[in-house]
Formats: C-alpha cells, sequence, structure tokens
C-alpha cells in the first residue's frame, strides 16, 4: 500500500550475506562506481548513524593492522566492555568479519541488521528517495548504488549497535581517507607501517600512500604510530598531519622499549617498558606479556595494542592487558593446523610481512620444508620469492583461490627466475594451477618426506589450505 517492496526477513547471517553478494565486489578487482568519503556518509546517515553509537580504535597500515585489531578487541572484552570487532578479510566465512569479541554474534542480531540493511539499501537505490538524490549528489554524478564494502561495513556497524556494543575495534579495507571504515567515531587512531601497496589505487609512492592511510587521523584525537623502518617520508606525512589536525601525535618507538623477545611454536614473549611519559602511572614499569601466535612481530603488535587501549581508554589495567593477550589467536597468522605433517599457514601478502613470516619460519623449522605460494595480483612476487625461496625443498605456486583475481603463472616464472639469480635449484619449484590439486600434491609430499609444510603469500591461500585441511580431518585448531 506505501510503496514498500516486501521481502521475506532474513533468519540467519547465511542469507545476508548471499544476499550481499549481489552488489560490486571491489576485493575481486571491480572498481566501484566511486571511492569517496561523502558517499558513505550518506549511507551512514540513511541508517541513523550506528557508527556514533560507540568509541572505536581505527587501524591501518600495509601489515599488522589485522592482528592489532584482534589483541584490541580482546584486551576490551577482557577488561569488561563489550566490543565490536570489524577485520577483512575473512579466512573461511564472512562472520569473520563482523563479530562480538572473538565470537560470533547471536543470528537473530545479524538477521535484524540485515532486514535494517536492506530497507536501507533499498532507499539508497531508488531513483525518487531523498537519499538516492544525494547519494548521487556525493559520487559526483556517477551511478550511486552503494558498493559490496560500503553496505558491509554498514551492517558491521547496524550489528554492533542492535547488540549494544559499547567500543568498537575497526580495521580498515584499504588505505584510510577513502576507506567506508572512516566513518568511525575514533578515539584513537593506529597507523602500522607503511609499504607500496595497491599502488593504482593509492598512488606509487610511500609519501602518497602514507597521505591515503593519514586520512584517519581526526582533529584532536591521538594517533599512533608503529615503526616505520627506513620510511622516512611516511612518518613526516603523519606527523604534518597529526599537527595539522591538532591531534596528539605518539611515535611507538619513542616510548616503549620492547626487549628479550622468545619465539616458539606455541607463541612468543617479550618485556615492555614505558618510557618518556606518555602514560604517567606506568612510567618505568615493564610488563611481561606474551601472545599464542610465534613471530617476533607481534611483540611490537602488541604494544601498539596496548597503548592504543590505554589511550582511549585508561582505566584498563594491566592484568587485563595480560590476559586479554593470551586469548588472541587471530586465523591465519602464522597458525599451526595440524601435526604429521606440521601445516603452518600465514596471510602475509606484503613484501615485509612475507620476510617477517620466513625469518619466524626459519628459526622454528630451518630449513628443507614444502611452500605453497599463491597471492593475488598487484603484489610484490619478486620480493617475497628471495625471501622464501632459500628456505625450501619443494616449492608449489599455486592459484590462491578464486575469489580474488591472480597471476600464478606470473608467479611460477618470477620464482624461477629468482631461483636462477640466487643459485637455488630451479628444479624444486613446480606449477599446478588448481588450488586443490597443488595442496594435495605438496601435503602427500610432505607426509612422504615428512617435511613441514608452509602456505603463504595471501589470506586467500591460507583460506584454501585451511578448508583442504578440515574436508580431510587433519585440521587440529
Amino acid at each position: 500500500m506505501n510503496g514498500e517492496p516486501s521481502f521475506a526477513p532474513f533468519v540467519s547471517s547465511g542469507e545476508v550475506f548471499n544476499w550481499l553478494g549481489r552488489f560490486v565486489n571491489l576485493e575481486q578487482g571491480v572498481m566501484p562506481p566511486s571511492m569517496r568519503p561523502e558517499r558513505m556518509r550518506v549511507i551512514a546517515n540513511a541508517a541513523l548513524n550506528p557508527e556514533q553509537s560507540a568509541p572505536a580504535i581505527h587501524v591501518a597500515g600495509s601489515k599488522g593492522k589485522g592482528s592489532i585489531t584482534a589483541m584490541v578487541s580482546a584486551i576490551l572484552q577482557e577488561a569488561g566492555f563489550k566490543v565490536g570487532r570489524y577485520m577483512s578479510p575473512h579466512v573461511e566465512e564472512y562472520r569473520e568479519r563482523i563479530t562480538l569479541g572473538d565470537s560470533y554474534f547471536d543470528e537473530s542480531v545479524y538477521a535484524r541488521a540485515g532486514n535494517r540493511l536492506r530497507e536501507i539499501e533499498h532507499k539508497l537505490s531508488n531513483p525518487d528517495s531523498f537519499f538516492y538524490k544525494e547519494l548521487l549528489k556525493a559520487s559526483l554524478g556517477e551511478a550511486p548504488e552503494p558498493t559490496f564494502f560500503e553496505l558491509l561495513t554498514l551492517y558491521f556497524f547496524l550489528c554492533a549497535k542492535d547488540a549494544g556494543c559499547n567500543a568498537f575495534a575497526v580495521e580498515t579495507g584499504m588505505g584510510g581517507r577513502l576507506d567506508p571504515t572512516n566513518i568511525s567515531r575514533t578515539e584513537c587512531a593506529v597507523i602500522t607501517g607503511i609499504e607500496l601497496e595497491h599502488t593504482d589505487m593509492l598512488g606509487d609512492t610511500i609519501e602518497k600512500i602514507a597521505v591515503e592511510k593519514a586520512g584517519i587521523i581526526k582533529s584532536g584525537k591521538p594517533v599512533l604510530i608503529l615503526e616505520q623502518g627506513n620510511e622516512e617520508g611516511a612518518l613526516e606525512v603523519f606527523k604534518k598531519t597529526a599537527e595539522e589536525k591538532n591531534a596528539p601525535f605518539y611515535y611507538l618507538p619513542d616510548f616503549v622499549s620492547i626487549e628479550n623477545i622468545n619465539v616458539s611454536k606455541s607463541g612468543a614473549s617479550w618485556s615492555m617498558t614505558f618510557k618518556n611519559g606518555v602514560f604517567p602511572r606506568l612510567l618505568r614499569k615493564t610488563m611481561d606479556l606474551n601472545v599464542k601466535i610465534p613471530g617476533a612481530v607481534y611483540a611490537q603488535n602488541a604494544a601498539a595494542a596496548v597503548c592504543a587501549v590505554l589511550t582511549a581508554f585508561p582505566q584498563v589495567t594491566p592484568e587485563e592487558i595480560k590476559t586479554g593477550l593470551l586469548k588472541v589467536r587471530p586465523p591465519a597468522r602464522f597458525e599451526k593446523l595440524c601435526d604429521e605433517p606440521e601445516v603452518v599457514v600465514d596471510g602475509a601478502h606484503t613484501a615485509v610481512s612475507v620476510k617477517l613470516c620466513a625469518e619466524t619460519w626459519a628459526s622454528l623449522y630451518g630449513e628443507g620444508g614444502v611452500l605453497i605460494f599463491g597471492c593475488a595480483a598487484g603484489k610484490d612476487a619478486r620480493a617475497m620469492a628471495l625471501s622464501l625461496l632459500p628456505l625450501f625443498s619443494l616449492v608449489v605456486i599455486t592459484k590462491p583461490g578464486d575469489y580474488k583475481i591472480s597471476f600464478p603463472e606470473k608467479n611460477f616464472d618470477v620464482f624461477k627466475q629468482c631461483a636462477q639469480e640466487t643459485g637455488c635449484r630451479a628444479e624444486k619449484i613446480v606449477f599446478i594451477k588448481d588450488t586443490k590439486h597443488a595442496v594435495n600434491f605438496a601435503m602427500e609430499y610432505a607426509q612422504k618426506e615428512n617435511l613441514p609444510v608452509l602456505g603463504t603469500g595471501s589470506f586467500y591461500m591460507a583460506a584454501e589450505i585451511r578448508g583442504f585441511m578440515r574436508k580431510a580431518g587433519k585440521f587440529q585448531c
């Protein structure tokens, strides 16, 4: 009677995600009609701004942002907060992106928020509606229909508000300035190390990419910057942006000292000492911390998570921090799936993150294992190859599933070329395009030769191996 369409209500998260699958998927290489923050503000306004319902710690950067987001969430959850956690990509199912702390929301929450999301999408896509016209205006005349990631981001905030969350831990999807997550009510922004990535979208220099990441810095709100290595240009961009926005600027190496790092197959431990008075009540105090994720890099990531939490929520105690970190175990972060053979997957997908993964592997497993490698298009396969090749007796190059565009044949050529340049035996590198066949081949070889297996290059590669092990009944996580 009122002209509104009649829909059968969603009753599960699966139905909502199937419906969302109709929309443009940027992760599959399809360009959205526009990437403008004004678009997401219109979309959020149509939903009565659920993102404003709780304060957020917002994390951007080229590497490590997922584990930091998970750590922030775990600490806040231990401190008694009801935390809405938003991360991407997922490893095995979409619900991993939108969670209540480290657990899924109740299915009734996903369903109610999904029904609300569909109502909003109808308004945004109806040429006669006010919000369609506003979205068209914000899109500068381009096709105004909402994109997949815009709707997914709104869905997270709708779920979190429906569930009564009083804190958000939010990871950017890509970049920062234009990312749909940038509507968050940010109490503290965190920016990890910067690398050349998504250069077609973010820019072809470190400085240009840093400008995009710096877009999450909010006026008057603190920003925490992780060590930038030799990329001083990025650090200068962040300092300048913080100054322009009157945002308190904290560079992690200036006020935290990390020592006595110990890495084992069961995780990492270290000592963290506060200095320079950023947190007066903790000045010169040392915290002994642990995570159940192997890798020295997780000490720095955890330090960032701890400092972000203490900045935004100073009432959180050291004991809550310690206990919360021990409960963090995000998938595909140097994750051991099974024994006999030992199989580890890691979602590393940048030159630096793969190098760090390789260093952890070398320290725990030495040389001579089996590598399953697949990365998405646009990644620095050469740099990854140079880090990985010396460590494995068999390298299997494949496609990291069908979710994202990849060119495995080119990766195979890159690995062969690098092997020739470095003196590695090129015959140990094989190309099997079909992902399932590649994983099966690698597992059979590893079983026969009693060798450990590492799967890396992308989260999608890790997801394929996880799925294979689960179906084979060998998944022990």
